[in-house]
């Protein structure tokens, strides 16, 4: 695989072409989905390092956050991961199967069950969360703290404006 190929060369390489389009917004979308794309490359090798897959380690984390006990029915699950029933099954199923979560009746209705953070996903939770926010911090250093808060103060207003909240 060549090395990949610069967002101003493809920039000049537009502006050659098709100098008529506003290419300083293509230039800035490129670049948001590059950092995207690194960040996610990033958070997936510390997942990997604990012997999970990022989505894995979302469900880790929401049971973990969601507090003692630390249970939580699947559907309050795909809510707050955005994923369906059967994306959140596999996922709970590899979770179980390493000894992460179980899945108890619900004592309010036995058609249901619970999913339960055991202590063993606890402790991986809160030692992988602790490294999850150092390697955050490690990303984010080349910013000064003025910096962050004027990227994270814009980055909420975009998303805001796309629908996607932005707090």
């Amino acid at each position: 695989m060549g090395e990949r190929i610069s967002v101003e060369e493809v920039v000049e390489q537009w502006r050659a072409e098709r100098p008529d389009l506003d290419l300083e917004t293509m230039a800035t979308v490129a670049r948001v989905l590059l950092v995207g794309a690194a960040v996610q490359r990033e958070l997936a090798k510390r997942a990997a390092a604990y012997d999970v897959q990022v989505p894995e380690a979302d469900i880790l984390f929401t049971l973990r956050r969601s507090g003692s006990p630390y249970r939580l029915l699947p559907s309050n699950l795909s809510e707050s991961l955005l994923v369906s029933s059967g994306t959140l099954t596999n996922r709970l199923d590899r979770l179980e199967a390493k000894g992460l979560v179980e899945r108890h009746p619900n004592p309010e209705d036995r058609r249901s069950v619970e999913v339960v953070l055991t202590e063993r996903g606890r402790e991986l939770a809160d030692e992988a969360v602790t490294e999850h926010v150092r390697n955050e911090q490690r990303l984010l250093a080349p910013l000064s703290a003025t910096e962050r808060r004027t990227l994270d103060a814009l980055m909420a207003k975009l998303l805001a404006a796309l629908g996607e909240g932005g707090d």
